[in-house]
């Protein structure tokens, strides 16, 4: 049996591609990923039971994505694995792929599992041209899952959303840091950032 033929047991072209479509499970999109069916270099992630593309990330985003992953690195170190444009899974329809997760240690966890919200501390999105998408479908998918922190990198405000106090309508605290803020960790209280060591370093680099 082909790859192709396989896939379309899995989930039927009509039902794909028709108005009506049904959910397809995490079970279902991982078992695609297996075999192949994204391999033409197309990018994309599971958000409420749809197959969405994650367009291609422009300089900006890409040097605060490395930026941050830095940042963050030099401030746990080991206490944290971190994951860098990689799955998550929060529920039986959504696998996202976060900008940047921190999650649980060790790392040896997840050779057979995604880590879901009960191993993940924090997730961040940077933001130009998914901005609607960051605030709206990701932060409410976070929110339900259990996310404790969630942080979304505005690059065209140049500020970062600091989303807390999850719930199943969506988050109950937001603040918005701008350079000159600081602002600490729910899981590691004891970290401060300065929204300066990314914005500001990001300009001056």
């Amino acid at each position: 049996m082909t790859a192709v033929s396989e896939i379309t047991q899995i989930v039927p072209k009509t039902q794909i591609n028709s108005s009506n479509r049904r959910l397809i499970t995490v079970a279902e999109y991982d078992r695609m990923t297996e075999l192949g069916f994204f391999d033409n270099g197309e990018r994309v992630e599971l958000l409420n039971g749809e197959i969405i593309e994650i367009p291609a990330k422009g300089t900006k985003h890409a040097i605060f994505n490395d930026l941050v992953a830095d940042i963050l690195n030099e401030k746990l170190g080991k206490s944290v694995y971190l994951r860098n444009q990689n799955p998550i899974t929060l529920d039986n329809f959504s696998e996202p792929e976060p900008d940047i997760v921190l999650a649980k240690q060790p790392r040896g966890n997840y050779f057979e599992k995604h880590p879901t919200s009960a191993d993940i501390y924090l997730v961040m999105e940077i933001s130009d041209t998914t901005l609607y998408q960051d605030r709206e479908t990701k932060s409410l998918l976070y929110a339900r899952a259990g996310i404790v922190q969630y942080l979304l990198l505005n690059v065209n405000e140049q500020t970062i959303e600091d989303y807390r106090e999850p719930n199943f309508d969506g988050y109950e605290f937001k603040k918005t840091h701008r350079i000159g803020d600081k602002f600490n960790l729910v899981a590691f209280p004891e970290i401060e950032i300065k929204v300066s060591e990314i914005l500001v370093a990001n300009a001056e680099n």
